[in-house]
């Protein structure tokens, strides 16, 4: 039976690593998957690329006007699983359109991504924000952070200081640029050491 699942974790946790090792083991089986993921993660063109080096084509990439369950059904009716990275980017009505592709199409849908922007305070993506309302499944991918605790949170860094206010996108590679997922602790020093 199909399900939603929503896989999140702080920078660096290794989501993207484990969106392919999924997607290597549906194939490595004989299964079909469709990897996507949002045209506003302009890092790497329509590649994945994890930190760790592993990499793949997408099998599309989404504006936030495209309906994911349409292109879906029209486009991959026959894939067993959707691999969905980035997912904090994701609209709600594309959360709902994900759930759509498990209930209506009886595929599974595995979506990662972030739960808080980095400015802890306005409620996060909205996206993530709905695939938490919504999913079957929340599964968390744990991280450490510099210090040795579980990294929670998702900060930005320009110039390498700590950043706490700007708009949610803003992709690394675009200036000066670095999120890091660390624990509250280092959060609230790294904050008043600004």
């Amino acid at each position: 039976m199909a399900q939603l699942y929503f896989r999140y974790g702080a920078m660096g946790c290794g989501k993207t690593a484990q969106l392919l090792q999924v997607a290597f083991n549906y194939e490595d089986r004989g299964r079909k998957v469709c990897v996507i993921k949002p045209s506003t993660d302009t890092k790497n063109g329509t590649k994945l690329l994890s930190r760790i080096g592993l990499e793949r084509n997408t099998n599309f990439c989404f504006n936030r006007r495209t309906n994911l369950y349409n292109r879906i059904k029209k486009d991959y009716p026959d894939v067993d699983c959707v691999l969905v990275d980035e997912a904090q980017f994701l609209t709600p009505a594309q959360a709902d359109q994900l759930m759509e592709v498990v209930v209506k199409l009886d595929i599974t849908v595995i979506a990662y991504g972030l739960r808080l922007n980095f400015r802890l305070k306005d409620g996060g993506f909205e996206g993530a924000t709905r695939l938490l309302q919504i999913a079957h499944r929340i599964e968390e991918i744990k991280t450490i952070c510099d210090c040795g605790r579980k990294a929670t949170l998702n900060t930005r860094w320009l110039d390498g200081k700590l950043v706490t206010d700007g708009p949610d996108i803003l992709i690394d590679g675009t200036s000066k640029i670095e999120y890091r997922g660390i624990c509250p602790h280092c959060y609230y020093k790294y904050k008043e050491q600004n």
